[in-house]
Formats: structure tokens, C-alpha cells, sequence
């Protein structure tokens, strides 16, 4: 398989870091953007930098490419839901259980394979040739929105408006307890843990590591031992509905990286067979980077989560 590669330099002064990047690198911009958001750049030994941040004259960079685990991923007739599908790009409701694209120990099965199949290789190439058209992801047992695009143009516009963070996100979660106040909002960084290199921390908002990351979040429903919680997001860390709301002390149930499911709650997440984090994405809107027509998408809640609400009755009603 090879190791990854890594590609070093120094950086000429002036401009963004994404574009300096891009063209000291010979990638494409959206390539760099998306290798600074999985924390495979840094900037004189700083790791995880800001696309937008202003470029120091004669800073050294090192980016990190990671080697492809399949670099000839399948096609593989895999069902899709399909929200929407146009000549630039697709938009997919996954399930939960579906990796978004081939690593070690999912080569096959993935959305990357279905997509191969059922868009007979119109995919963009930009994501890097074992995830094509892949602009953004959501965890494997998170349910819920995604967009793929298919033309670079619209790749390329996709990444624009996620590093500007001009979409529209809200995911639906269920989380232990009860949030006071009812609504609010959680600001604060999100980097990898020291502790726990698969798992992401919140960070002092001081700290050089890690990037800003801001939830508004809103109790919709208060149930028995646990609520119904909208969170939009200003920003897409790895993670970072799961971290903010662990952090405040209302972990999602089922989670098994950021919180213990109450003790009172575990009988009936093992009778129901809940076994994955309580999070759907429910609603995703931006603006058709071809076509400038702003497009707006909403997926209702899975089978699972509304038997775990109802199951926890409605006692807000």
C-alpha cells in the first residue's frame, strides 16, 4: 500500500494560506482545503492552520497526502436514496451503518462504491482518486444528508462555500438529559484529543491548536431522561456536534466515543438494538455552484431514532 507522501516547501508571502499552498504544492485549492480540515498541513511545525490565515514571508509548510487504500475503488450496485441529482452534482440521504469512502477495513460497501456505480464514474476527481467527488462527510453512524459532486466545478464551488462555512446545516440528535438553558450556544475549538488520538477535544479558545467551532443548539422536545435537540452549526469540525454537546454535559446516546449513555437509559438503547450515536442530519442548504440556485434539502428522522423517542414518550406534550 505504501506509506504517505510529503510534500514541503517554503511559502512566498502575501495572499491566503490555501492559495499559497495550492500553488507551491501544485494541488488544487480545494485539495488543500480539504487536507488542512484532516489536519495533514502545517505551517512552521504548527499543525492545523487556517485556510484564510495570511501567509508569513518565508514560512515552510509540510503537507502530508495521504496514500489512497484503493486507489481503483469498484463500482458496486449499492441502493441509494437519492434527494436529488443534477449533471454537476447528487445529493444522497445515507444511512446509518454506510462508511463514506474506502480506508482500512471498509474497502468495499461504501457510498464511494455505490456512487461509482450509479453515476457510471461522473464523479469529480478533485477528492483524490479513492473518494471521488467527496467534498464533505458525515460519520458512519450518523443518518442523513450529504452532497457529492460530480463536475470539479461544482467541487471546487462546494469547497468554496464550506471553508466560508455558508451552507446551511442542522442535525437532529437525541442527548442524555435535559439542556439549561433550553437553547443556547457553543463556542469552542475543536482539535485532536491528546489522550485519544481518534477522538476529537474541545480546546481553550486561546489555544494555537485545533479550529473554531460554533454550535447553536435548541431543545425541541423534552422526553424521559433525555431531549430532542436541533443544532445548527457555523462551522463543520470533524465531530463537533457529538464534542459540544459531551462537553456541556449532554452527551448523544449511543454514542461510544464521547459520553456514557445513563445507566438508566442502557436496558432500553440494548432492547431497542441502538447501538450508534443518536445524530441524523437533517437539513442541508447552499447555494448550485453552477447554476447559482440556491437549493434547500430536508431529510426526516430514521426508523430508529423515532422509535428511541417514542420509546422515551413525548413528556413535553
Amino acid at each position: 500500500m505504501g506509506e504517505d507522501k510529503t510534500v514541503s516547501g517554503v511559502l512566498d508571502a502575501g495572499g491566503r494560506l490555501d492559495k499559497a499552498l495550492a500553488e507551491a504544492s501544485g494541488l488544487s485549492r480545494a485539495r488543500v482545503q480539504a487536507l488542512i480540515a484532516e489536519g495533514r498541513v502545517s505551517v512552521d511545525g504548527v499543525a492545523e492552520p487556517q485556510p484564510a490565515q495570511a501567509v508569513p514571508a518565508g514560512a515552510r509548510f509540510a503537507i502530508h497526502l495521504p496514500t489512497p487504500v484503493d486507489p481503483q475503488a469498484s463500482p458496486q450496485d449499492i441502493p441509494l436514496v437519492v434527494v436529488h441529482e443534477d449533471d454537476d452534482l447528487i445529493v444522497i440521504d445515507k444511512p446509518a451503518g454506510m462508511v463514506v469512502h474506502p480506508a482500512a477495513g471498509n474497502l468495499e460497501g461504501t457510498l464511494v462504491n455505490a456512487l461509482l456505480h450509479h453515476c457510471r464514474g461522473r464523479l469529480s476527481g478533485i477528492g483524490g482518486v479513492a473518494r471521488p467527488g467527496i467534498v464533505h462527510r458525515i460519520d458512519k453512524d450518523t443518518s442523513g444528508l450529504l452532497v457529492v459532486a460530480k463536475s470539479d466545478a461544482a467541487h471546487e464551488g462546494l469547497a468554496r462555500q464550506f471553508a466560508d462555512h455558508s451552507l446551511e446545516r442542522a442535525y437532529l440528535a437525541v442527548a442524555a438529559g435535559h439542556p439549561q438553558p433550553p437553547q443556547g450556544t457553543v463556542d469552542a475549538r475543536v482539535g485532536r484529543s491528546d489522550a485519544n488520538r481518534k477522538k476529537m477535544a474541545v480546546l481553550p479558545n486561546n489555544s494555537s491548536r485545533g479550529k473554531h467551532a460554533v454550535t447553536h443548539y435548541k431543545m425541541l422536545e423534552r422526553l424521559a431522561g433525555c431531549a430532542l435537540i436541533e443544532c445548527r452549526l457555523e462551522t463543520g469540525r470533524t465531530h463537533q456536534v457529538r464534542v459540544h454537546l459531551s462537553s456541556i454535559g449532554h452527551p448523544l446516546l449511543g454514542d461510544p466515543l464521547y459520553g456514557r449513555t445513563p445507566a438508566a437509559m442502557q436496558p432500553l438503547l440494548k432492547r431497542l438494538g441502538f447501538q450508534r450515536q443518536a445524530l441524523h442530519a437533517a437539513v442541508l442548504g447552499f447555494i448550485h455552484p453552477v447554476t447559482a440556485v440556491r437549493l434547500r434539502f430536508t431529510s426526516a428522522l430514521p426508523a430508529d431514532m423515532r422509535e428511541l423517542i417514542d420509546e422515551t414518550g413525548h413528556s413535553n406534550r
